[in-house]
């Protein structure tokens, strides 16, 4: 009775909407301590800066101090500012010998940002999704006048100043034992056509928080013109694990072994896209044998849930005692129901595809550090999405790969708790004098400062609740 319950509860999530009361009101949070404190006292009328010797206005009385009452007010105050760099020459009466301290270096050569306003810039454009149109807008209405043009020869830049850091990002994430890819489209402009031509960027996770791993996460974005297999082909080369990716053609060169020899890269096919599936056929007619897909892909999810976080021979313990039992009864259920569902219809087409990729779809249940699917990419992919509502359209390839390399640092500073714009910061100060060898030392996880002030993104796999 009790395991009938819990999957009626996580089909009821996963098909019905919350009701009004299931909402939770938002709680007034206490504001941060570490922001700066502004007093103003106001004083009663007739008592001024605090003076109580002039007696109450009501009966001429002595005054005295009972207490006070604080309110705090969240304010925000933004302004440009100039920095002037003086390097006095000083000039020796006996020798005439010149001595002057060296210009600091600047994240442009000869440039006029410093770091923080680039910083700004890019988190601006990539992080808070605002085009440099915009950009270019708001700071005129401060008073600085940025043309869009000027403010994109920076984005160029700082990519450019940057991309040895992505790189050394890249090289971490491909070391790992188990990645996640994913991709997306990305209108790029087709300059003398008159339209937009379709380039991808694509995204590889390494996340090793949800199996207790000590490795730093990080996520390498890649632009590529077209989606043609060769691409992912040639970003994983030297990759060797498990791939969790969705059912892309592109990737099967990947999971092909030479004959005699088994293939470097083995596929972890992601549940979250079979439920979908589902999903949405429920959505569209209430069908209860969706919902019944439903019912025991949420089981599944169920054991995922009390295994979250933890170490790899526990999660494989687990995953062997209650999801693959799961596992076998759903593979029995699949096979007995297809015959019964027309051929071209929704239904079958959904779990055709669960039944075409099932040796990857279980294989995750055999290892304690594998994932039941792939929203980690698809969570790095989001605000890739997003983006592309505002900026519409890349302005070339050169352009793509640029974003590749800012969302790279951004999506990584993220990952690792970091204040995406603090991190940028301090980074574009102190690269151009860095050793170019050593670079790797200014990678989010080796990076220590008073600004890792919010909370790791969190490697979740979300509940049954809704479509992926």
């Amino acid at each position: 009775v009790e395991e009938g319950t819990a999957a009626r509860t996580v089909l009821e999530r996963a098909v019905m909407p919350a009701t009004p009361d299931a909402r939770q009101h938002p709680v007034r949070r206490p504001l941060p301590d570490h922001l700066p404190r502004e007093e103003i006292v106001h004083w009663p009328a007739g008592i001024a800066d605090g003076d109580l010797g002039c007696g109450c206005q009501a009966c001429g009385g002595q005054l005295r101090r009972l207490g006070q009452d604080e309110t705090e007010v969240l304010e925000r105050v933004t302004q440009f500012k100039v920095v002037r760099h003086i390097r006095p020459k000083i000039v020796c009466r006996l020798c005439e010998a010149i001595v002057q301290a060296p210009m600091p270096s600047l994240p442009i050569e000869r440039g006029r940002p410093g770091p923080g306003l680039l910083a700004h810039v890019l988190v601006a454009k990539y992080a808070d999704h605002l085009p440099l149109y915009r950009q270019s807008e708001v700071y005129a209405r401060e008073g600085v006048d940025l043309d869009r043009s000027t403010l994109a020869d920076w984005v160029g830049s700082a990519a450019a100043l940057l991309t040895p850091l992505a790189e050394a990002i890249g090289k971490h994430a491909m070391a790992g034992r188990a990645l996640h890819a994913d991709d997306t489209p990305v209108p790029v402009l087709a300059p003398g056509f008159g339209k937009t031509a379709t380039g991808r960027l694509w995204v590889y996770v390494r996340d090793e928080r949800p199996h207790a791993g000590d490795a730093a996460p990080a996520v390498l974005y890649r632009y590529t013109p077209d989606r043609k297999g060769v691409r992912p082909q040639g970003h994983l080369q030297g990759f060797a694990g498990y791939l969790h990716a969705d059912g892309y053609a592109g990737f099967d060169k990947l999971y092909a072994g030479s004959p005699g020899k088994r293939a470097a890269i083995a596929e972890v096919a992601c549940w979250a896209h079979v439920r979908r599936k589902f999903f949405d056929i429920h959505q569209a007619n209430a069908s209860p044998v969706a919902a019944e897909a439903l019912r025991r892909i949420g089981e599944l999810y169920q054991v995922e849930d009390a295994v979250r976080g933890r170490p790899p021979d526990e999660r494989r313990r687990s995953r062997q005692e209650h999801a693959v039992p799961r596992l076998a009864n759903l593979r029995t259920w699949f096979d007995t129901t297809l015959p019964k569902l027309s051929g071209k219809s929704e239904l079958a087409r959904a779990i055709r595809y669960g039944l075409s990729r099932w040796p990857a779809l279980t294989r995750y249940a055999d290892r304690g550090d594998l994932e039941i699917d792939n929203n980690a990419a698809e969570r790095a992919i989001r605000p890739l999405a997003i983006g592309r509502k505002n900026w519409l359209f890349a302005g070339s390839d050169k352009g793509g790969e640029r974003a590749a390399v800012i969302y790279t640092l951004i999506g990584t500073a993220r990952l690792n708790g970091l204040d995406p714009q603090a991190y940028l910061r301090d980074v574009l100060a102190r690269i151009g004098d860095h050793p170019i060898n050593r670079v790797g030392e200014l990678a989010p996880w080796n990076w220590t400062s008073h600004a890792r002030t919010v909370a790791p993104t969190e490697a979740v796999v979300e509940g049954a609740a809704g479509p992926r």
